[in-house]
């Protein structure tokens, strides 16, 4: 079967395969679900790339309806910190397994403690660039999205992390604007235009 074999559902039955040109004369919506030889499940028209530039279709989006709320996100935080802190710990502890050295191992353990907000940052960048979500936030089915639901570039998701540092001051005040807001953004999701949705019911 050839590679742009596509099933096309037609009063609620799938149909075909077409290939690209016979979808030429179908009647496709930018809402009629298509599969591709490969593909796990249906799609909408408008989501498919290839479908979008074949019949001109403009993608649509559909707004986030279902926002993590701060317990769900504080959990998410703290299954991170688990994970910085200890993979660094364990690194320490078999550093220090090596050594008797009192003093190399007491600068470590500052170099440890000074490290690992810079850790923390660089991890939390990394995941959300690739993957929209943190170890934490993937346990527990959340997602960092643009204002659209869709996956912010690599410069908001870098602001938003640096944004936390306002957010953390005075006495997490960001973090507790979640609150206020009814979308359920911390402070520095809203400068950086973000959202943390709750991924399974979108």
């Amino acid at each position: 079967m050839a590679n742009d074999a596509y099933y096309l559902v037609v009063n609620g039955k799938p149909e075909g395969p077409f290939t690209l040109q016979q979808l030429l004369v179908q009647q496709i919506s930018p809402n009629s679900f298509l599969k591709k030889t490969g593909m796990d499940d249906f799609k909408q028209a408008h989501e498919i790339e290839e479908i979008r530039n074949l019949l001109s279709l403009k993608p649509q989006f559909t707004a986030p309806q279902y926002f993590a709320g701060f317990d769900i996100r504080l959990l998410a935080a703290v299954i991170d910190w688990f994970i910085i802190i200890g993979s660094i710990l364990t690194i320490d502890l078999l550093y220090i397994s090596l050594t008797n050295n009192q003093t190399q191992i007491v600068e470590l353990l500052i170099y440890s403690i000074t490290i690992s907000p810079v850790s923390k940052f660089g991890y939390q960048v990394i995941m959300e660039i690739y993957w929209q979500a943190t170890i934490g936030k993937k346990l527990l089915s959340l997602k960092v999205t643009n204002l659209k639901g869709q996956k912010p570039n690599g410069t908001s998701i870098i602001l938003r992390n640096l944004s936390k540092i306002l957010s953390s001051l005075p006495f997490f005040i960001g973090y507790l604007y979640s609150f206020l807001n009814t979308k359920q953004q911390c402070f520095h999701d809203v400068i950086a235009g973000t959202l943390v949705i709750k991924d399974r019911l979108i």
